[in-house]
């Protein structure tokens, strides 16, 4: 199972997106603070708390380039400029919370 692997990178979310994590929701670019690490789509990326606590691990779709250029952003400020198609960050389908 991919989501054991050791992850290539961290995703550090705001308070929000944790809770929406811990209950059920798929990560979204408004929620993510800072991406830290050299990862690809398709990557298991640890999933870190503003405190620096790992709450979990993921199959990230976006590289971190293109991650750190949404982050933080509601769908409608990037789909359009960067001309790709709305996805989530990590799919709840594609997550671990610990």
């Amino acid at each position: 199972m991919k989501l054991l692997s050791a992850p290539r990178g961290r995703i550090i979310i705001d308070k929000g997106a944790e809770k929406a994590l811990r209950s059920g929701k798929s990560l979204l670019p408004a929620g993510v603070k800072e991406v830290e690490g050299i990862f690809y789509k398709n990557d298991v990326v640890a999933i870190v708390n503003e405190e620096g606590k790992i709450i979990g691990k993921g199959i990230v779709n976006f590289n971190y380039r293109d991650l750190k250029k949404i982050k933080g952003k509601r769908s409608s400020e990037f789909v359009e400029a960067l001309g790709i198609k709305f996805t989530e960050v990590i799919h709840r389908d594609n997550l671990v919370v610990f």
